[in-house]
């Protein structure tokens, strides 16, 4: 079984390329995160075991930042795209009324 949409989209989507870049670089920055989340447990694992927050210690409270940073991501992917296609399926509407 392939994995399609249920429904075949008559409608191009304007937006795709912006999207994709959006997606490349916000890709990007979180895995630098996720890499100095790493680096940090590779070159000094004893620094993780430090208290840094509400008797927290930085593995906790990094790998839950690590949580809210992509979930954050993903709400602002979202907004943008949403913004951008919004921008250009604009003119398409407004040459439609003419």
């Amino acid at each position: 079984m392939f994995h399609e949409p249920a429904e075949k989209s008559q409608v191009k989507d304007l937006a795709m390329a912006y999207k994709t870049r959006l997606g490349v670089w916000m890709f990007l920055v979180y895995a630098l995160v996720y890499v100095l989340f790493v680096a940090i447990n590779l070159i000094d694992p004893s620094m993780m075991e430090k208290t840094v927050l509400m008797g927290l210690n930085l593995a906790v409270v990094y790998g839950l930042g690590l949580i809210v940073v992509a979930l954050v991501m993903a709400v602002i992917y979202n907004r943008m795209c949403l913004v951008e296609e919004r921008r250009l399926e604009a003119p398409a509407s407004d040459k439609a009324g003419v």
